[in-house]
């Protein structure tokens, strides 16, 4: 049997590196487009409105009211408009909220409007 080359069995495999290929080339894309800094700039802006709103409501996260805010959603906004649109969430809030809006106006200055897979 062994002396047959027909009848003996031949198991090949071909590799291909084509599903490692896009998810390189995406990751580079996603570092061009989203420059680290702006990234880590929304994510402290993010952060200070939670330990804000923390202390606006004066309770623990899972006891603040139903709340998102949307930096693009402001960003798309007039600065008029984003005063607005803020005192409209915060209408539930008891505390004087002028300081917690005044301030995430100044933080969102000059940020960028983040549009794709990596926005909420």
């Amino acid at each position: 049997m062994a002396s047959e080359p027909s009848t003996q069995s031949r198991v090949m495999f071909q590799t291909t590196n084509k599903t490692e290929e896009p998810a390189q080339h995406k990751l580079g894309k996603l570092t061009v487009k989203y420059n680290r800094k702006d990234l880590q700039r929304r994510l402290d802006i993010e952060e200070w409105i939670d330990g804000q709103l923390h202390l606006l409501y004066d309770c623990e996260e899972e006891e603040i009211p139903e709340l998102e805010i949307d930096i693009d959603e402001l960003l798309e906004l007039s600065d008029e408009g984003q005063r607005t649109r803020l005192q409209e969430l915060l209408q539930e809030c008891g505390k004087p909220k002028e300081d917690f809006i005044n301030g995430l106006l100044y933080r969102i200055k000059g940020l960028r409007k983040m549009s794709g897979p990596l926005k909420k």
